[in-house]
């Protein structure tokens, strides 16, 4: 036996509340944006391509905080080339990914989750740094989250891993 709202659901029975319904969600079902899924993907896709870029152009200016601080000594010793100028490199690199991640989702998304292992395992290096390690962990997840998204929502039919 149904119940009045299956029956609403299914079409049985139009009532002029689900008729207001349907023609507001009927616009987002032309474009797909109606999909839950659909929507965090756009969501993951927008925030993995702006973030990484305005942290990359971030490394050449250090107005949100000063970049080299996050490095170890380590790199430096090894790396021949000052922190600010480490953090030159790492700043282009961020933002490739960040346009990357624009343009290939799928391929893009992975760049990022293995850049933020890295920048992970380099925060556990650094003492004092630990609750960034966890941001920057729930970064990662959500990375890995856009990957998984990418399969059904890129556009892409390919059965290949990336």
């Amino acid at each position: 036996m149904y119940g009045f709202r299956d029956l609403c659901q299914k079409g049985t029975i139009m009532t002029s509340q689900t008729t207001e319904s349907a023609a507001r969600v009927e616009p987002l079902r032309k474009v797909g944006w109606a999909d839950p899924s659909k929507q965090a993907f756009g969501l993951l896709r927008t925030v993995f391509t702006i973030a990484p870029i305005i942290f990359g152009l971030d490394k050449f200016f250090n107005l949100l905080t000063y970049w080299p601080q996050y490095l170890p000594h380590l790199v430096t010793d090894v790396v021949p080339m000052t922190a600010q100028q480490f953090m030159f490199v790492v700043g282009v690199i961020e933002i490739i990914a960040g346009i990357l991640v624009a343009v290939r989702p799928r391929l893009g998304s992975l760049v990022v989750a293995l850049w933020l292992a890295g920048i992970i395992v380099n925060l556990l290096i650094l003492p004092g740094f630990f609750d960034v390690a966890l941001r920057d962990f729930g970064l990662l997840i959500a990375a890995l989250a856009l990957y998984r998204l990418s399969f059904a929502h890129d556009g892409r039919t390919s059965r290949f891993f990336i």
